[in-house]
């Protein structure tokens, strides 16, 4: 299967609402975050950032280098129409997180809500783990929410794998810092509840 093929299409057959991930905000993203980071100035990228709202609120809250990077043109397209003359402060990446190559030490926020738990393989979550570790600066924050063990078991036809708090942070190993993990229960757009889970790390 050719994963850029299936996110585009995706995201051009469905509104942005009509997707089960779907949130008006990510309220525990940015609590997160500004917990993490209180700092407007730091730089933040956005992994997956899909047509997620997260980088409208992060502008409002202040945040002034932020970076969205998704597989799909088409989402990146969306968000940029929807913030209109604001996005050419907001820097794009149409990229496939496993393969791009981002700048070293570029990062003191990373965050991803709803990529990890695509990653199906061992070889996958080895490269994703490896990116992170080379953009996000020492003593930068890393921010992963992925489906929760009580979560669905696929997700827009792709299977998913499941984390607890132990399961995900040992993807990432020691260098990464365990500071909070949270679980939520996220209602979608069709009134079922979905159980996602959020564990934010420190990069030592």
């Amino acid at each position: 299967m050719n994963v850029e093929r299936h996110w585009e299409k995706i995201y051009r057959e469905k509104a942005q609402d009509a997707v089960s991930w779907y949130r008006p905000h990510l309220e525990t993203s940015l609590a997160l975050i500004e917990k993490a980071a209180p700092d407007r100035g730091v730089s933040i990228i956005d992994v997956g950032g899909g047509e997620s709202t997260l980088v409208d609120d992060l502008l409002i809250a202040g945040y002034k280098n932020t970076t969205i990077l998704d597989i799909s043109q088409t989402a990146i397209n969306v968000i940029k129409r929807r913030l209109g003359s604001t996005s050419a402060g907001i820097h794009w990446i149409a990229a496939d997180i496993l393969s791009c190559e981002l700048a070293p030490n570029a990062y003191d926020v990373w965050h991803d809500r709803a990529v990890f738990h695509f990653l199906t393989t061992v070889e996958q979550r080895v490269s994703y783990v490896r990116n992170v570790a080379h953009t996000v600066k020492p003593g930068g924050h890393v921010l992963v929410s992925t489906f929760g063990t009580e979560g669905p078991t696929k997700c827009s036809g792709l299977e998913v794998v499941r984390y607890d708090t132990r399961s995900l942070h040992a993807e990432f190993g020691v260098r990464f810092r365990l500071l909070d993990s949270i679980k939520e229960l996220h209602r979608t757009p069709f009134g079922t509840m979905q159980q996602f889970l959020y564990c934010l790390c420190r990069v030592e």
